[in-house]
């Protein structure tokens, strides 16, 4: 751990066949916590024979963790067992898609 970036306050790596999922708990300036999650997947460049990691990174705030949590796990179960989901559980109007914070873009040091 004593390779974390200066915002970084946890890190976690989870190997999945061809794929690696990063867990990273980071601060803003305003030592506001926040999750970011990558995917990182090798890739292999036939022009140049080289390989490459192909990364897309999902940021996740903490005022928005609940209703992350409750859809993915509805989503998930729905995946398991075939149980629709509660509606309920996704936004479904421009009001619900804004949030509250005070928390600006420049603020993640990302």
């Amino acid at each position: 751990m004593e390779n974390l970036e200066k915002n970084e306050v946890l890190s976690r790596a989870v190997r999945a066949g061809k794929r690696t999922y990063f867990f990273d708990v980071k601060t803003t300036k305003n030592d506001e916590k926040y999750l970011t999650i990558t995917e990182s997947k090798r890739k292999f460049n036939a022009d140049n024979g080289t390989f490459f990691y192909e990364k897309h990174k999902l940021f996740l705030y903490k005022e928005d963790f609940t209703k992350f949590k409750n859809a993915l796990g509805a989503v998930l179960n729905f995946i398991e067992t075939g149980e629709m989901p509660d509606d309920a559980l996704f936004a479904t109007s421009e009001s619900e898609n804004t949030t509250d914070t005070d928390l600006a873009f420049e603020d993640l040091d990302a």
